[in-house]
């Protein structure tokens, strides 16, 4: 038989005469040094740090956070702060990117959506690249003209150049170069890849999703989740290529 022996000390004043004082809520041993009367916990167990991956992976795969909350049996206040803290440390879109390519081309298009009733509609436009199904920019607005305007005002600068492709709703014509810009109809194909995109996007986030309980009730929070699984998803590119 082998036996390890270990000896725990106070972290405040190094002594060893420290008694048993019950456990935590994860079932770490916590203790009582009788010669400073410090209270603690023995190795105490980080119990979050892989139970927020897990719960992030969902997030990202349409579930709600009331179903989150029950899946993992955790409170939705505390899902909903872990989100907070992610969506402020997600990196811009553009740092998920490939270099363009002389020869790319951006397919557009706009997503319907609303948060909080269906009487506050948001527009997600979305620009995608056909050759690394990355997407290069988008925005959340109208259906205006402005925010065709904002929607390219997001392209980076490599990208801008690229030949580009859209519907043929009429805010196009008035903000993208028509030299190397043309809408089409959809019969033609040629906005196929951003098209299917959408379709991944509401599979995976139910609150883009058209009929679904799961919607946004804040824009702040509409956005950070698209920006959120947009960066994730260019990732995800990156590895195929």
């Amino acid at each position: 038989m082998i036996q390890n022996i270990v000896t725990y000390q106070c972290p405040d004043c190094g002594s060893a005469e420290l008694v048993k004082n019950g456990h935590d809520d994860k079932g770490s041993q916590k203790y009582h040094c009788k010669t400073c009367n410090r209270y603690g916990t023995l190795q105490a167990t980080k119990g979050y740090s892989q139970q927020q991956i897990q719960v992030k992976r969902a997030v990202l795969e349409r579930s709600s956070l009331r179903g989150i909350a029950r899946i993992f049996e955790m409170s939705r206040h505390t899902i909903s702060r872990w989100l907070v803290s992610w969506l402020k440390q997600v990196p811009s879109i553009v740092s998920s990117l490939l270099p363009a390519e002389v020869e790319d081309v951006l397919e557009l298009d706009e997503l319907w959506s609303f948060v909080g009733g269906k009487e506050q509609q948001r527009w997600v436009w979305l620009a995608l690249c056909r050759r690394t199904r990355q997407v290069v920019a988008y925005w959340i607005g109208d259906r205006s003209e402005n925010s065709a305007l904002q929607l390219w005002r997001q392209l980076p600068d490599d990208y801008v150049r690229c030949a580009s492709f859209s519907d043929r709703w009429q805010p196009y014509a008035h903000v993208f170069n028509l030299q190397r810009h043309r809408m089409v109809d959809k019969a033609e194909g040629q906005t196929n890849h951003v098209e299917r995109w959408f379709n991944t996007l509401r599979q995976r986030l139910a609150r883009f999703t058209r009929g679904t309980l799961a919607f946004s009730k804040r824009d702040d929070m509409h956005d950070g989740l698209l920006k959120m699984f947009i960066y994730h998803y260019n990732l995800s590119c990156i590895s195929q290529h």
